[in-house]
């Protein structure tokens, strides 16, 4: 990683900002009556990701702090799992797109976790 690059130097954040160009890409396809429900939430669980990585990132003087926004990225990953369980369940997406998007999900989840891992041994921007 390098450090000048800041938090867009993580590879964790830059997947995680892919995913959301792609979510976002999919809630343009999503029926109209979903607007104010699975495609506000869709979007902002997918957003809540890179978002947490980088605001984390910025409280690097602190690996718990780091750590705590590294779990609410985390806990949003999970989140846009339920959702995109929702839209297979109720036909929006293929099956096949679901399963696209929930293996880069739980890639995205993997590394979040390896990042929290790194907390315990050693500051955020190492």
């Amino acid at each position: 990683m390098d450090s000048e690059k800041g938090f867009r130097g993580l590879t964790t954040y830059q997947k995680a900002y892919e995913l959301v160009k792609e979510i976002y890409k999919l809630s343009r396809k999503l029926p109209d009556d979903e607007k104010y429900n699975i495609n506000t939430q869709i979007k902002r669980a997918a957003t809540s990701i890179p978002l947490n990585i980088a605001e984390g990132y910025g409280r690097k003087e602190s690996n718990a702090e780091y750590k705590r926004f590294l779990i609410i990225a985390k806990g949003s990953n999970n989140e846009l799992q339920v959702l995109l369980e929702l839209c297979k369940d109720f036909s929006y997406i293929t099956e096949e797109k679901y399963i696209q998007l929930i293996a880069r999900s739980d890639e995205i989840g993997r590394m979040i976790s390896g990042l929290i891992a790194s907390c315990r041994d050693k500051k955020p921007n190492t």
